[in-house]
């Protein structure tokens, strides 16, 4: 019974391990947007998972006591899922779409003032201080509205893109000022100490067609030791409607979304370039692997030859022993010895670079990690030469290239984008012109008060004693509006800057056109030289074929020579190191051969479709 307690226990926490793997494979790297009420779901800073680090589980499940047995798709699938490069390509896209939902947010506000400045605010004619500003009487050194501040702007190329975000904001001052009065006329009282309570309330939104609405609800509260005033305690509100639109410069819905619109192409051209960034990757990891698989035979053939000329060098020893050789025929032979081990390290050498390489292409962690650092990777499939490669006409590849290459449509892509983007450029060479329209409602109240100058004794009008309830019926009857109509215009007598905006900006885009010209170009110029490369490489690697068969005959015979003694060790040496020239040599046409078919592949845009590799499931990080 322990021991079936320890068999389904060993055997849970081995699928718990598996499990947990595949989960944090499958973990997305997008950020999650906050599932809080929807009041403050606005203000709730989104979840964004941290990195992959570890590597899927399909590595471990290849490697077969300390060899990981890879065929070529293989090996892509690993890279699709692991590789470093792949995974920080991945964010780009995401990040685009974030750009996208920034922009819709509009453009950048201008600067506010802070809740400070709002101390000590009171509605004009409310009070001593409000008479006095109403009047335009200013006291210096003592004004009740000390530490307001002028409101910041923001410089931007180009028109300002309204803030498209829907604004509520609200700021409540409450204070207590005690002020010395040097001339008691008005306030009747050496030192004025004021309440005040100020409440603003706004709600502000711009649209796409370059104006803004602003709506403003405020209210002053006051209370004052002053005898003279009719009204005390007393609160006037005010409610107003601002609607403020650009009729030239930054005019129009082209314009002011031209932000939205190139970051909306941006998240296409993320998404190409990480098709192309995943054409790339491919690419490498197929050099990489038909690499390792060559360095493989070379080892074989590095091995073999050391072999033969060790064997060979025994019989040498044997004949000088028996006084048929001299003995300078056996330095010759272990002179070819030595040659051949010092080939064989070489190549092993030559071997481990390729894994190494391969080991960082496909794995997260990289070469150094536990499970890989001891692992020896295998090749199953092998480079192979076709018979024929079947390439189509050359005006059919060039078509074929200009259609699938996504590098090339990126750069198409950004060319317009760059034009939307110039809109902004050529709409700020106009003159600025802006007509407002606002209207707003005022209401005044408060508690009554008797104020007796000599014989004459003055009240507060009956209409405005109440509270605020009563200054409220005031606005809402509109019994005090104001209403204003105007325009603003501003025209620079030389406007040098707009216009050297724009002309660097349009000389800018010409120079991205030519280089998008000259690419296209090229693709003619490249598709011709890989076909002429591949060619070549057909051709060197049939020629090494026969030149390593020709070689192999050379030295059997050369061999047979020996036994029968019609020749002599260092002819069979001679021999021997030619055949494992020969033998590089055709390793080396067969890399290259691999190499310029990868290439084509890539320069076609078809290295995706020829892997059978599905873009979505790069983009996941899940290859099947």
């Amino acid at each position: 019974m322990k021991r079936l307690f320890r068999k389904n226990f060993a055997a849970l926490v081995s699928y718990l391990s598996i499990a947990s793997l595949v989960a944090a494979q499958q973990t997305p790297i997008a950020p999650v947007r906050p599932s809080a009420p929807a009041i403050i779901r606005p203000y709730t800073a989104v979840t964004v998972p941290p990195i992959r680090t570890q590597n899927s589980p399909r590595l471990s499940r290849l490697i077969r006591a300390g060899t990981l047995y890879l065929t070529a798709q293989d090996a892509i699938a690993l890279a699709l899922e692991n590789n470093i490069d792949l995974e920080v390509a991945r964010y780009n896209p995401i990040i685009a779409a974030w750009n996208v939902t920034r922009s819709e947010a509009g453009g950048a506000l201008p600067g506010v003032p802070s809740n400070a400045s709002q101390a000590g605010a009171v509605a004009l004619g409310q009070g001593v201080a409000g008479s006095q500003a109403a009047a335009g009487v200013r006291i210096s050194g003592f004004n009740s509205n000390a530490g307001q501040t002028a409101n910041a702007t923001v410089a931007q190329v180009g028109p300002i893109t309204q803030t498209l975000d829907p604004t509520i904001q609200e700021q409540s001052t409450f204070s207590h000022v005690t002020t010395p009065q040097p001339n008691s006329v008005q306030s009747v009282t050496p030192v004025l100490i004021s309440n005040t309570r100020a409440h603003t309330s706004s709600y502000q939104q711009g649209f796409l067609t370059g104006g803004n609405i602003a709506v403003q609800y405020t209210d002053n509260y006051l209370n004052e030791n002053s005898p003279t005033d009719v009204l005390n305690p007393s609160s006037a509100p005010t409610a107003s409607v601002r609607l403020t639109h650009n009729l030239l410069r930054g005019f129009g819905v082209a314009v002011n979304a031209r932000t939205i619109t190139v970051a909306k192409m941006n998240v296409n051209i993320s998404d190409l370039n990480f098709k192309t960034e995943v054409i790339n990757v491919v690419a490498d990891v197929l050099n990489a692997y038909y690499g390792l698989a060559s360095a493989f035979e070379d080892l074989k053939a590095k091995n073999t030859a050391e072999e033969v000329a060790r064997t060979f060098v025994e019989n040498v020893k044997k004949q000088v022993s028996l006084g048929a050789l001299a003995p300078p025929d056996l330095v010759t032979a272990q002179s070819q010895e030595v040659t051949t081990r010092q080939a064989l390290v070489d190549s092993q050498a030559s071997l481990q670079q390729q894994e190494l390489r391969l080991k960082s292409l496909i794995s997260r962690t990289g070469p150094t990690d536990p499970l890989l650092r001891e692992t020896r990777i295998v090749p199953v499939d092998k480079v192979t030469v076709p018979e024929k490669d079947d390439l189509p006409p050359l005006e059919q590849m060039v078509s074929q290239a200009l259609a699938n290459r996504s590098d090339l449509a990126a750069e198409r892509a950004s060319l317009r984008a760059s034009a939307v983007s110039a809109l902004g450029t050529s709409n700020g060479l106009l003159p600025n012109l802006q007509v407002f329209l606002s209207e707003s409602h005022a209401g005044l109240a408060g508690a009554p008060r008797n104020v007796i100058r000599g014989q004459v004794t003055e009240t507060a009008d009956p209409y405005f004693v109440g509270g605020i309830g009563a200054a409220l019926g005031q606005i809402f009857r509109r019994n005090f509006p104001t209403d204003r109509v105007g325009a603003f215009f501003q025209a620079p007598i030389h406007n040098r800057q707009a216009q050297a905006d724009y002309a660097i900006d349009q000389l800018q885009l010409r120079q991205s056109q030519l280089s998008a010209q000259k690419d296209l170009n090229q693709v003619q110029v490249d598709v011709l030289n890989y076909v002429v490369a591949l060619r070549q490489a057909r051709a060197r690697y049939e020629a090494a074929v026969q030149n390593r068969i020709l070689q192999e005959n050379l030295f059997a015979a050369e061999q047979k020579k020996y036994a029968l003694g019609a020749s002599t060790p260092y002819n069979v040496t001679q021999q021997q190191r030619d055949l494992v020239t020969a033998q590089s040599a055709e390793t080396a046409a067969l890399v290259s051969y691999s190499a310029a078919r990868i290439a084509l592949d890539r320069i076609l845009g078809t290295t995706l479709e020829a892997n059978h590799v599905n873009i979505e499931e790069a983009r996941t990080g899940m290859a099947p």
